[in-house]
């Protein structure tokens, strides 16, 4: 496939964790990614491991920044000349361990603004060039959107914000771009050169035993469900949240 003819994607965070397995499933199904990741040394390592694969481009961005963004897009049309998907994956897990009530305002606004307001700004950005491809968004959420364990507020306000948003681009772009949404419950992403905060540790019996599907989620899981919710067989989907948790948040819990 020659690259004019290719749907390319521009993937936030694409050089570590779900976004690095998001990037490798996008160029196996034949699409050119534009990596926008802030990680000056995981995303070209990623660009060159990936280059085998198919054209990919690494652009440095925080996507708190709207410059970073608009710089990123308009390096993704410089290098492969239109946006067909954009994969809003870029994202902070928690700035501390803090209380609500000693959470520091600056760690609420860092991890809102890479979680929530990044997605806002890139999807902004590339909306006109979507809309030109009659392309999609997919958004990545999380079940803290759905579920909280103690001391997670920000990180749940801005994964919950995340679907609300979802739902409103897919009414305010559409018809021309589909917007969905992709919540992933645990995932193992070590293999992806990335950590699980305190599941770093490696995964027992009864880690994979306590979901309904049998075991922990794979990032490849998550990039499956992306890439089929960017292509066409998903043409009737939009304003869609997939939960991808292997059941647990399906699951009563009693101790």
């Amino acid at each position: 496939m020659t690259d004019d003819k290719r749907r390319c994607a521009l993937v936030t965070g694409g050089g570590r964790g779900i976004g690095r397995a998001i990037t490798r499933c996008l160029l196996h199904d034949g699409w050119a990614v534009t990596i926008a990741d802030v990680d000056r040394e995981a995303g070209p390592k990623t660009e060159a491991e990936f280059a085998a694969i198919g054209p990919c481009l690494f652009h440095q961005t925080d996507v708190r920044q709207e410059d970073d963004v608009k710089n990123a897009v308009a390096a993704a049309l410089v290098r492969f000349g239109r946006i067909d998907g954009l994969v809003n994956n870029a994202g902070i897990a928690k700035a501390s361990a803090a209380k609500v009530t000693e959470l520091a305002l600056a760690d609420w606004n860092r991890i809102v603004g890479a979680n929530l307001t990044g997605a806002f700004l890139c999807a902004k950005h590339a909306a006109p060039h979507l809309r030109a491809a009659k392309g999609a968004v997919v958004n990545i959420a999380s079940t803290r959107a759905l579920m909280s364990e103690p001391d997670t507020e920000a990180y749940a306000a801005s994964k919950g914000g995340l679907v609300a948003l979802t739902h409103a681009l897919a009414i305010s772009l559409g018809p021309e771009v589909r917007v969905n949404c992709v919540s992933p419950g645990w995932i193992d992403t070590r293999g992806e050169g990335a950590v699980n905060g305190h599941k770093a540790r490696e995964l027992s019996a009864a880690d994979h035993a306590q979901h309904p599907a049998g075991r922990v989620g794979r990032p490849d899981d998550i990039a499956e469900a992306v890439a089929y919710l960017l292509g066409d067989h998903a043409g009737f989907i939009t304003g869609a949240n997939l939960v991808i948790d292997g059941g647990m948040t399906r699951k009563m819990i009693y101790v």
